[in-house]
This record gives structure tokens, C-alpha cells and sequence, in this order.
């Protein structure tokens, strides 16, 4: 499920940043869920539609508080690469990811792992802004919004299908998400 604009979130934020909100619920416990969520081949295994890696920093392994990576994939055509630093650390509860360097203006990743009765809600909430003022703001209402809810959901319903024991979904999975 992906809910836009968060009103109950604690960080304030300008008007033109969009704001993705992704729950998935899993069927695995949230240290499992935590740990999958930042072990860098697990999300290689994840983004294998985008051809992601990790290209420096930690490149295999679990990320931890401070840890940087650069990953590098291809979207919308193009060879991108991006760092991002862990930021915040509260295993099993929840750690943020932030672009260092890369293509946007700012990115902001909250991961959250909640007891759910049997399972754990994972709720990934993404913070983001683009270069380009009101060009790029354009560009992020038009096309680049759902573009990056799409790539979300298909890494939220790979790690499910991972920590759920499936193994990681197909690239030919990716192409559609809720398909599994």
C-alpha cells in the first residue's frame, strides 16, 4: 500500500519535496526484516531490474550506523550513481539512509519494522527533491513520483519474498509488481 504525503510525520518539509509512504507486511519477524533490509546483497538481489551494485564504500555486508555505500544502476536510460551515509540506527526498530552525493537535491530514506501480530509491517518512507527548481519539479509530478514508488514496491516485495523464504524475486517479477 502506498500512501503520499504523510501528514503524521515528526520531519517538516518544503513544499515541493515529495513525500512516499510503502507498507508492506511480511511474515517474519522484524530482526529478520531489519537485517535483510540492509544487507547490501540482499538489496542487489532486490533492484536486479535496475542492474544495481554496490560500487564503493561498504560493498557486502550488513550497513550500519555511519556506513556509506555508492551504488550505481540504471534508470531511465541512464548510468546514475549515488551515496548514501546511515544516518540514524536503532536495530530492530528503524535506520535512514541519506544521499551524500548523487543525482537528486536531497534523499531521505526512513526504514521502520514494527510487530504486526505474527508478522512486521515494514514501512519504508522516502523524503526526496530534485535539481532543477520548477523544471524538476515538473519532471517529479509528471513522471519521476511514480517511477520511484515503482522501484520501492518491487524492492518492498522482493525482501518479503525473501524473508519469507521464497528467495529473491525474478527480473522478469520486477517488471510487475504485486505479482507475487
Amino acid at each position: 500500500m502506498v500512501i503520499w504525503g504523510d501528514p503524521g510525520s515528526v520531519l517538516s518539509k518544503p513544499r515541493d519535496m515529495p513525500t512516499i509512504t510503502l507498507e508492506t507486511l511480511i511474515d517474519a519477524p522484524p530482526e529478520q526484516c531489519f537485517d535483510l533490509a540492509r544487507d547490501v546483497q540482499a538489496h542487489i538481489a532486490s533492484t536486479a531490474g535496475s542492474g544495481e551494485r554496490a560500487v564503493a564504500g561498504i560493498t557486502a555486508g550488513l550497513l550500519g550506523p555511519g556506513d556509506e555505500v555508492t551504488w550505481e544502476a540504471r534508470h531511465l536510460g541512464l548510468r546514475w550513481r549515488l551515496a548514501s551515509r546511515i544516518t540514524e540506527f536503532d536495530r530492530p526498530r528503524r535506520f535512514v539512509d541519506e544521499q551524500v552525493r548523487g543525482p537528486f537535491r536531497s534523499w531521505w530514506h526512513e526504514h521502520r519494522f514494527e510487530p504486526a501480530e505474527e508478522a512486521t509491517k515494514m514501512t519504508d518512507l522516502v523524503r526526496y527533491q530534485l535539481p532543477l527548481g520548477p523544471v524538476g519539479r515538473l519532471a517529479g509530478r509528471v513522471y519521476l513520483r511514480r517511477y520511484v514508488e515503482n522501484l520501492l514496491e518491487r524492492r518492498a516485495l522482493s525482501l518479503k519474498a525473501m524473508a519469507e523464504r521464497r528467495g529473491p524475486m525474478s527480473p522478469e517479477e520486477q517488471e510487475s509488481p504485486g505479482t507475487s
